[in-house]
């Protein structure tokens, strides 16, 4: 690797000063500005078994990519981040430039973030597509390592690869290659239902990165407990549900338009009428980011944005801590009355 590019060394120094930097992270100024109050403190939480504590919210990759942000807007929106207390960037090979726009815009502060990318897949020609063989794998983490400007990944999952090809063994196999070669510090499968439980069973990960959302509670009975008496960290993403009350209508994005359905008929109080647009934490969005983040054995939640400041508003929505044991009990009784048994894990 070129010498702009951190080095493994320099990763290790940085995941051990995360670690040494204890339970709890200060939030800048932006989100005292955001939440009317001095600056709280973000919740950081072992995650795992493995050496690292992460900030409960982190940022997800994928709609910088798929919106094509500008790169000046991205470099503005990730340094404000890192200075306000993130510490978890993840991100995947297939989220179409996302890697390339998060290694130029931070790979000089590589040290102040743990780093996740998923693979297995690509967005670039001609090779496009799945690839869960063990060399596809080796190739998918080769690539993200040269995109996003470093030698070492802090944790690479295994992006939903099927029950099927995760029992074939290749993928994982070309994952454990990676953790030996020194290329990955840990491994994970990111996935859901099924197949999440099975990648818990097998032994064979460190992490799990999972949908968990107020319209997506499966896999709080199929998999987090057991991710939780196997110690493995775990990942929310989609931990908002796509914030699909903001649509009247079902929405043209089709990634929505299934948690948009759900919620229409789980009609929960909090995501109705004028709560649909409250910015403050007993808001539709506050309630349902409050909710994923209590759930036990969760350790990081990953909400993008390419919006600069949308960072700290939303770890200001987090410093008011856990939802009331009535709000959340009354939010898992609604799903367990009217989910439908086709009602799986979104992945």
């Amino acid at each position: 690797m070129a010498q702009s590019q951190s080095s493994r060394r320099d990763v290790l120094r940085g995941a051990a000063a995360l670690a040494a930097a204890g339970s709890m992270g200060s939030l800048s100024r932006a989100v005292a500005q955001a939440s009317g109050k001095e600056p709280q403190k973000l919740e950081r939480r072992r995650f795992g078994s493995t050496d690292m504590h992460v900030g409960v919210l982190g940022f997800g990759g994928a709609e910088i990519g798929f919106e094509k942000a500008e790169p000046a807007t991205v470099e503005r929106l990730l340094n404000a981040a890192l200075d306000a207390g993130l510490n978890l960037i993840d991100t995947a090979e297939c989220y179409l430039e996302s890697e390339v726009l998060i290694g130029n815009a931070i790979a000089q502060r590589r040290r102040d973030f743990y780093l996740f990318t998923k693979c297995g897949h690509t967005s670039e020609p001609p090779a496009q597509g799945p690839d869960w063989s063990k060399t596809g794998v080796l190739r998918s983490i080769e690539r993200s390592l040269k995109r996003l400007k470093t030698d070492v990944i802090d944790l690479v999952h295994l992006h939903s690869c099927s029950l099927e090809e995760l029992k074939k063994g290749e993928c994982i196999a070309g994952l454990e290659q990676a953790k030996k070669d020194g290329k990955a510090r840990y491994v994970g499968y990111s996935g859901d239902s099924a197949a999440a439980r099975w990648a818990i069973l097998s032994g064979h990960f460190d992490s799990l990165q999972t949908s968990i959302n107020i319209c997506d509670q499966e896999c709080l009975e199929l998999t987090l407990p057991l991710a939780r008496e196997r110690k493995l960290g775990v990942v929310a993403k989609r931990p908002i549900a796509n914030a699909a009350w903001r649509y009247d209508a079902q929405p043209d994005n089709g990634y929505h338009v299934e948690y948009w359905k759900r919620l229409a008929e789980l009609d929960y109080e909090f995501a109705r009428g004028e709560r649909r647009a409250d910015a403050g934490p007993d808001g539709a969005a506050g309630v349902a980011l409050r909710f994923t983040a209590m759930q036990a054995g969760v350790h990081v939640l990953i909400l993008g944005t390419t919006k600069p400041e949308r960072w700290a508003q939303n770890a200001a929505l987090l410093s008011a801590g856990p939802l009331s044991a009535e709000l959340e009990s009354s939010i898992r009784a609604r799903w367990k009355e009217r989910a439908k048994p086709e009602w799986i894990g979104q992945t």
